[in-house]
């Protein structure tokens, strides 16, 4: 057996010195989650859950388990394992806005302002505490409007709060004005600071984000896939600006709403984006709602774009973004975050059996079972929308009735989606296409 190419900064692992790659036999499998992925691992044919230091083809693994052990590991060539090593680059509130402001910058330099014009989907960010005295005088620019204060690595909501006055963050820049040589210096921990969205669109009063799936299973060359499920998270209290600071307001992450006292699990806080995208085609028509799904995915493309050339691209690395998404009141969306371990924790049986689908189509996309031919635009419910420059769907392929850029683009988020009869479809189609080519 010829000896498995080695990835440069990389040690051999144990356990991965004698495992030959993957034919007939069983896929083994690693998982550090508890929640639905573990069940679709579990129930996949043919895959084998391994335990402790065991040999493994498959890694579902946690953040700080990759950033411990990627340096020292030799990964063979099938192996796959999750997380880009510096996908943080992308999913730090504050790294993700540095690297979009720089190919801004980069793109108005090469292409003109116009061309710039087009990353207008990120509310102005300041860092801080760097960058104090610049959002200072931003703010004493505009008076009265309303900020948001994020801790830079956190998730699920928590230290967010919405303010009007700068004594509101004094505690954020008090580190600043300490020596930096007293022991008991108090480093401020690392925020974002942005202009809050104070017109978000509204649904029955409420406002909402919606959570896009997007697979990214390489940097180098880009290629992207789009989930067309997804869900928009609606806030449990009717939106207002008169109480900043409750939290049901103005949050819609699900682990923020259901402490709400008058949350009702039964009914939850979710609509599918099928859905979603139906009742803004039904209120606004469809060419409205085809510019609106249009925008979200050059805001899919231009993140990702701004840490090509960021990402340690590794061929056995692949990466499942969440990304949240929201619309004003006059249907621009604009990116709020990036999450690289979004939520696998279902909230009822509809959540359940919508990221249960997801997880097993990355699983298919992967393709560790050598079932696709490796030219596919579609699998499940993925859609490829980037390999290395933009897809475009095949002719005829009209799957969303209120698709009408169905002929350019093969972006259908929010699209009808028969998943199980298009994946029979494929894999029967792939398998005949290969015993054709052998024959």
């Amino acid at each position: 057996m010829s000896k498995p190419n080695r990835v440069p900064g990389y040690m051999q692992s144990k356990g991965n010195r004698n495992r030959g790659p993957i034919g007939d036999r069983e896929i083994r499998y690693k998982c550090s989650m508890t929640n639905t992925i573990l069940d679709v691992l579990r129930a996949r044919p043919g895959w084998q859950e391994v335990a402790g230091d065991g040999d493994w083809d498959f890694f579902w693994c946690d953040r700080e388990w990759l950033h411990a052990n990627y340096d020292s590991m030799f990964l063979q060539e099938h192996q796959k394992i999750l997380h880009f090593r510096n996908h943080y680059e992308l999913t730090r509130k504050n790294l993700m806005v540095k690297n979009l402001k720089r190919l801004r910058k980069q793109t108005e330099r090469e292409q003109g302002k116009k061309e710039a014009e087009s990353f207008d989907f990120f509310p102005t960010t300041y860092e801080l505490p760097s960058e104090y005295h610049i959002f200072v005088e931003e703010f004493k620019r505009l008076p009265g409007i309303i900020w948001i204060m994020k801790p830079a690595a956190k998730s699920q909501g928590r230290g967010i709060f919405l303010f009007r006055k700068l004594k509101d963050i004094t505690d954020w820049k008090k580190g600043e004005y300490q020596p930096l040589t007293d022991p008991n210096r108090e480093v401020p921990e690392t925020y974002v600071v942005q202009r809050y969205i104070e017109n978000p669109y509204l649904i029955g009063g409420r406002k909402f984000d919606i959570r896009v799936y997007v697979l990214v299973v390489s940097y180098n060359p880009l290629k992207v896939w789009l989930y067309r499920g997804g869900f928009g998270r609606f806030s449990n209290s009717r939106f207002s600006l008169d109480s900043i600071e409750d939290t049901y307001v103005h949050l819609t992450n699900v682990a923020v709403q259901k402490t709400a006292p008058d949350y009702d699990p039964d009914k939850g806080c979710k609509w599918a984006t099928q859905q979603l995208r139906q009742y803004l085609a039904a209120k606004h028509g469809t060419e409205v709602v085809r510019k609106v799904f249009q925008g979200i995915d050059n805001i899919i493309i231009k993140s990702l774009h701004s840490v090509q050339k960021i990402i340690i691209n590794d061929k056995h690395c692949f990466e499942m973004y969440g990304y949240d998404i929201l619309l004003d009141a006059n249907l621009k969306p604009w990116l709020i975050e990036i999450n690289a371990s979004p939520s696998l924790t279902a909230s009822g049986k509809e959540d359940y059996d919508l990221k249960y689908g997801v997880l097993n189509d990355v699983l298919n996309v992967l393709d560790l079972e050598n079932r696709l031919t490796g030219k596919e635009k579609r699998v499940g419910g993925f859609d490829l929308i980037w390999d290395d420059g933009p897809v475009n769907a095949d002719d005829g392929s009209m799957e969303c009735s209120i698709n009408s850029s169905a002929t350019t683009s093969n972006s259908f988020l929010g699209c009808y989606c028969d998943r199980k009869k298009q994946l029979r479809d494929i894999f029967t189609a792939a398998q005949a296409l290969k015993k054709t080519a052998t024959s």
